[in-house]
């Protein structure tokens, strides 16, 4: 593909064959914005976005594979000249108890989830703070701010994502770089779908309360109150704010759900507010 120099603003989303970046990628593209995408599988990427637009760059990527990662991302800069907005997408759901989960699926899950994304913050960056300019959203989970039973490493995952997420903000500010972090409830995609969602392959019958919550997230399946589209529509806003937030909920269930979260917290830290404060030597 010759290299395109028009005025207008790339973008760079991971996991873009489906759900929030498939729809992302759409209404980009129909805004007539530079789009480059990656998927496991180049074939299916092309196939969901269906079309011919020369802004549309289709990457087939191995988000783990640092080499797989910065291929990518050079390329996207050499066929679009910059990279404005960065759109860590990719991610799958993982359930299970601690114990009922091998240790490989717990790597797999944590290679994906936050070690793919890393690999593409760390590739990235070089590009932003060269042109002092750029913005960075990471896609967590409200499972990020407030876990539920029988979803604990998934939890993991996302905390990670919106621990790093706020560090990083302050690492990159002097280059001109924003990031936000999004963390939204449950939405009408493909999560619930076996493409997904990986289950613990050997439950056990002894957590019967993780199998009833991961029963009751089945049966959500396509049912789900949040439209993709929408959550679509609000992350492309952000990015083109002039002032975007840190943290970005998405859905009347994430709000509650945080909000919950924040007055559980304070409500924990004050219980034992005389002993946190008796810790100095001489107190």
């Amino acid at each position: 593909m010759a290299k395109i120099m028009e005025n207008k603003k790339t973008w760079f989303i991971t996991g873009a064959s489906k759900g929030f970046g498939l729809a992302l990628v759409k209404q980009l593209l129909a805004a007539g914005e530079n789009v480059a995408a990656t998927s496991r599988t180049i074939k299916a990427l092309q196939d969901a976005v269906d079309t011919t637009s020369q802004n549309f760059l289709p990457l087939e990527v191995d988000l783990t594979d640092e080499c797989s990662v910065e291929d990518a991302l050079m390329l996207a800069h050499q066929t679009f000249n910059r990279i404005d907005v960065v759109i860590n997408n990719a991610g799958y759901g993982i359930g299970g108890s601690i114990e009922e989960l091998t240790d490989r699926e717990v790597r797999d899950s944590f290679d994906v989830n936050v070690f793919g994304m890393l690999n593409v913050i760390r590739r990235v960056m070089p590009y932003l703070r060269k042109q002092q300019s750029g913005h960075i959203i990471n896609i967590s989970s409200i499972a990020g701010i407030t876990g539920v039973t029988g979803w604990a490493v998934y939890a993991a995952t996302k905390f990670s994502v919106i621990g790093l997420s706020e560090v990083l903000a302050d690492d990159v500010r002097d280059f001109g770089v924003k990031v936000t972090v999004v963390a939204p409830g449950a939405f009408r995609t493909s999560f619930l779908t076996d493409e997904s969602l990986v289950l613990a392959k050997k439950p056990m019958e002894e957590y019967k309360n993780v199998r009833e919550t991961h029963q009751r997230f089945q049966n959500m399946n396509g049912n789900q109150a949040g439209d993709p589209e929408k959550a679509a529509k609000a992350i492309i806003d952000v990015a083109n704010s002039e002032n975007p937030p840190l943290y970005l909920l998405l859905g009347a269930d994430a709000y509650e759900r945080a909000m919950s979260k924040l007055d559980k917290l304070e409500k924990e830290f004050k219980l034992n507010e005389a002993i946190s404060k008796a810790m100095a030597y001489g107190a």
